[in-house]
């Protein structure tokens, strides 16, 4: 370990451990500093990994918890992830940095007798949520962004950059915004092919 960090970070790792049993017992570690708000409102699972400057906030118009995550989760540097009404991480996923999840919005903007007017001041519109699904063994590239209602199926990879604005089926990859599913994945040839929509 020392060989992999060097000694200065090592101490520092030694630190982080020591000061993350006080945040989340179950965690294996975190990385601070590290911004937590409505941390009774989050089911922490055990395996908890984070990178710097992340960002976790669970805010319900009850006293619920909104904000799931499951065993072995990892995520790394300046992740930002809120939940309202409810975010659910399975087990054994995968963040890169920088990645934002959120299951609300300032305003809705859906096309329906509900929509928030662009002449009121955005921090002022009437909060919208709907839940966010993310299922066991999903990795997330650097820069993706997963927005209210959505869910993604086991397995699936999302490419960097992406924003995932509607569903994603399970053991594919995804790309773009909004994110497509480019590849699945074939568990006879045990390969990725090319995903042919059904």
């Amino acid at each position: 370990m020392l060989k992999q960090y060097g000694f200065f970070n090592l101490l520092k790792l030694i630190y982080f451990k020591m000061r993350t049993n006080f945040v989340f017992k179950n965690a294996r570690i975190i990385r601070f500093p590290i911004d937590i708000r409505g941390r009774k409102f989050m089911d922490i699972g055990k395996g908890f990994t984070t990178g710097v400057g992340c960002r976790l906030e669970a805010y319900p118009e009850g006293n619920f918890k909104t904000l799931f995550v499951g065993e072995n989760f990892q995520m790394n540097d300046y992740v930002h992830i809120t939940a309202m009404q409810s975010v659910s991480i399975g087990r054994n996923v995968l963040l890169a940095s920088k990645i934002y999840i959120s299951d609300c919005s300032h305003g809705s903007y859906s096309g329906d007798q509900y929509d928030s007017s662009p002449l009121e001041n955005p921090k002022d519109r009437k909060m919208f949520s709907k839940p966010v699904i993310i299922e066991d063994n999903v990795w997330l590239g650097e820069f993706v962004s997963v927005l209210p209602g959505v869910k993604i199926g086991k397995g699936t990879i999302v490419g960097a950059n992406s924003v995932v604005s509607k569903d994603l089926p399970e053991y594919v990859i995804a790309v773009g915004t909004p994110a497509k599913p480019i590849k699945k994945y074939n568990f006879e040839t045990q390969t990725w092919e090319k995903y042919k929509a059904l």
